[in-house]
């Protein structure tokens, strides 16, 4: 793997969606879900709302890294924000 800059961030970052995939998994192992309604426009299933929650993340700091020059501490907030908010309520 020397040909990737890893840094702590970024491999923090990777071994935690490593790691929700894995828990997620699991979950639904031992407890299937069924697709349900939510603010989302569409029926989705846990899995839907992980994807488009790990997704928008991705807009979010991709729009404050094109867009500011603000740390990027405020866009992983917010991320964290929405993507509990998709979990739940999605």
């Amino acid at each position: 793997m020397g040909w990737m800059a890893w840094t702590l961030p970024s491999a923090l970052f990777f071994i935690t969606i490593a790691c929700m995939l894995l828990v997620m998994t699991v979950f639904e192992v031992l407890r299937p879900c069924v697709e349900r309604k939510g603010f989302l426009p569409i029926r989705t299933t846990r899995g839907d709302r992980l994807f488009i929650g790990l997704l928008g993340s991705a807009y979010i700091h991709l729009f404050f890294i094109g867009m500011t020059d603000l740390p990027i501490w405020y866009p992983f907030g917010i991320s964290i924000v929405w993507l509990i908010s998709v979990l739940r309520w999605g």
